[in-house]
């Protein structure tokens, strides 16, 4: 039998009971439609993740307080300070700008409105630092932050919270017993680690630690973190090695760091690695219901060479050899493979272009993916119709042809 009629003859009774043959692909249409929507929402949310981190500006390094296990000894600092930060924008020549942070949530009246945010107090330098914008008034200058200004900048969100019909600019707001004059509102940032920054408020550093938190280490202003920028991107390392040894010097450390540094290049590992550990186990489930849907194929070709057991002792009559029957049941296979995996892979594309006209997610499915995905549903299919093709190429003629008496 030619392979041409071997399709004509698969398809035909195929067609000869449609319902059945949906059915069928069922479990591949599902299966094939979960690994494209996931593999699409994985892709996407690592663009996001990698978008965000990147637009921090590919230069930038992070530092923390990190003891660890690091054993109190008499004059070590316990944490990072103001002075570590001034020490690193003044001693390291890698470094171009340092914006040290506090940050605490604390809340904010206006009129009867009461919020809670994250409240930020830093320098001049975290504009350039973080690669933020001012859309309107200006941020807090060096000489606000020497005098303890009641300053405070507003994120975009948090400025149409507290302001819905006017210009927040030159309008008080109450803070810790304090009023603070708005003097400037952020441009839009987005979230960033499921925390929105365009809900933040942004005060002078030495009026946070004055007004806000207080002074809670001896060893001067405590900052919660400290964000520099290398000079260029081959600085970097550079950068990470000579703010290491220098806070280690000041720090009087001579076992393990009391901080820890981290880089964008350290981030993005990070969360390609988180996606891509989250996306290779979705897909793993979503592959389980690809092997069912394969047993699924097994049991229903059985039962087709059940009730088409007079078929194919006729055939075999008139003279179709025993590889003639296996080409066909091996066809008819492969079409519903072929079949339920291309449904699948176009509503799971559809899927994705949904998620990304409705969703921030810029969801995409590679074409190595769909044909992957198609690929592996023939393979499946393939692999479990051997069985009930070989059955009904053994058939006995003989045998077969006594159900048509």
């Amino acid at each position: 039998m030619k392979f041409w009629d071997g399709i004509q003859t698969a398809t035909n009774a195929l067609k000869a009971d449609k319902l059945r043959s949906l059915l069928t692909t069922m479990g591949l249409i599902i299966g094939n439609t979960s690994v494209i929507l996931l593999v699409g929402i994985g892709e996407g949310a690592k663009q996001l993740a990698t978008e965000e981190l990147e637009s921090f500006g590919p230069n930038m390094l992070y530092v923390i307080p990190d003891k660890g296990n690091v054993r109190e000894t008499q004059g070590k600092p316990k944490t990072l300070v103001l002075e570590d930060a001034k020490a690193i924008a003044e001693q390291v020549p890698s470094v171009s700008a340092v914006a040290p942070q506090i940050k605490a949530k604390e809340l904010i009246n206006h009129g009867n409105l009461s919020l809670e945010v994250n409240l930020v107090g830093t320098t001049p330098e975290f504009l350039s630092v973080r690669n933020f914008q001012v859309a309107k008034g200006s941020f807090f200058n060096a000489q606000q932050v020497q005098r303890h200004d009641l300053a405070v900048v507003l994120g975009a969100d948090l400025a149409k919270k507290l302001f819905p019909q006017e210009n927040p600019i030159g309008k008080k707001i109450r803070l810790k017993n304090s009023r603070f004059r708005v003097i400037g509102v952020m441009a839009p940032k987005g979230s960033l680690l499921e925390s929105n920054q365009d809900e933040s408020a942004f005060i002078p550093i030495t009026t946070m630690a004055k007004k806000v938190v207080g002074y809670t280490s001896p060893y001067g202003v405590e900052v919660s973190s400290i964000t520099f920028t290398a000079k260029d991107q081959d600085s970097v390392r550079a950068a990470e090695f000579q703010v290491t040894n220098l806070l280690r010097l000041r720090h009087k450390i001579t076992d393990q760091d009391d901080f820890a540094i981290h880089t964008q290049e350290k981030f993005l590992q990070t969360s390609n690695l988180v996606s891509f550990g989250l996306t290779t186990a979705l897909v793993a489930i979503a592959g389980v219901s690809l092997i069912v849907s394969g047993i699924g194929i097994m049991n229903v070709m059985v039962m087709s060479v059940k009730a088409r057991t007079a078929e194919i002792g006729l055939r075999k009559a008139v003279g179709a050899s025993a590889r003639d029957i296996l080409t066909q049941f091996l066809i008819e296979t492969a079409l519903l493979s072929l079949m339920g995996g291309i449904i699948g892979t176009a509503i799971g594309a559809g899927g994705v272009m949904l998620i990304t006209l409705s969703t921030p997610l810029q969801a995409s499915v590679a074409p190595i993916a769909v044909f992957i995905a198609i690929a592996n549903s023939c393979g499946i299919g393939l692999c479990f119709g051997v069985i009930p093709a070989q059955r009904a190429a053994k058939l006995d003629p003989m045998v077969a042809l006594r159900n048509l008496i």
